[in-house]
């Protein structure tokens, strides 16, 4: 058995190093620290543009949940005709409902938005958070456009879920591909693939990284995020909140 190899990147020097390393294709994201989100199309054409190999990109247009709404949508459709013009050969995509299942009509659109640029489909890890991965598995099945599910047996690393997995791979039957991912690393790929039986992993396969000169940053000035929210919440802007700094705002402008 082939096992190909998927590498998760989120930069031009990551990629570059991906297909140095021997990976068979790259995912390319932004944002892997959050799950991952929809990279920008100037990134999708210089990766596109410096690596040979193919280039599967992220759809998917924030953090948080996968339950998106008419407005994100219509961005995800966009995403995916403008990632076909940069070049990609495939796009990730998913959706589910609040209760936890695949939403068909959903994913029906964004399947039927990438065929129309004969782009490959994969399912991402929102498979991971279904209610009952063997009924998701069915209903991917039929769907006829997505070609591959990514998936970490439903655990926090495809090690932890290599038992669902296994069970994916027998009940898949071959009709679509089952791709390992989460926490996939040298010392545990072996295992994974032959406890599973996949003929496909995902791995982010990242080190920290060098710079040739030290860089000045400012300690007190941080823009990562301290803390994260927690899984499956959305931040968004609250209305309430910016009109109440406008108020704050007309207040200190008056008293001067």
């Amino acid at each position: 058995m082939n096992v190909q190899l998927e590498i998760c990147v989120e930069t031009v020097a990551s990629a570059i190093a991906a297909h140095k390393g021997g990976a068979h294709r790259v995912e390319l994201c932004s944002g892997l620290v959050e799950g991952g989100v929809t990279p920008s199309i100037g990134l999708v054409r210089a990766v596109v543009q410096c690596i040979p190999i193919p280039v599967h990109v992220l759809i998917r247009p924030r953090a948080g949940d996968f339950v998106f709404s008419e407005d994100e949508m219509k961005a995800m459709e966009c995403d995916i005709n403008e990632c076909a013009k940069a070049g990609a050969t495939g796009v990730v995509v998913g959706a589910l409902t609040p209760g936890g299942d695949i939403d068909e009509p959903k994913l029906n659109r964004l399947v039927q938005c990438a065929a129309q640029h004969s782009l490959h489909v994969t399912f991402h890890r929102a498979f991971d958070h279904t209610k009952d991965p063997m009924a998701a598995l069915r209903v991917l099945i039929s769907s006829g456009g997505v070609k591959r599910i990514l998936t970490s047996g439903q655990r926090a690393t495809a090690e932890e879920g290599v038992g669902v997995i296994q069970q994916l791979v027998g009940e898949s039957q071959g009709r679509i591909q089952i791709m390992a991912g989460g926490g996939v690393t040298p010392e545990n790929a072996a295992t994974i693939i032959t406890r599973s039986g996949v003929a496909h992993i995902h791995a982010s396969a990242r080190s920290l990284g060098t710079q040739p000169e030290p860089i000045h940053s400012n300690p007190l000035c941080p823009f990562r995020a301290t803390t994260l929210p927690p899984e499956g919440v959305v931040m968004q802007t609250d209305a309430e909140k910016v009109s109440a700094i406008l108020i704050a705002t007309h207040a200190a402008t008056e008293s001067l």
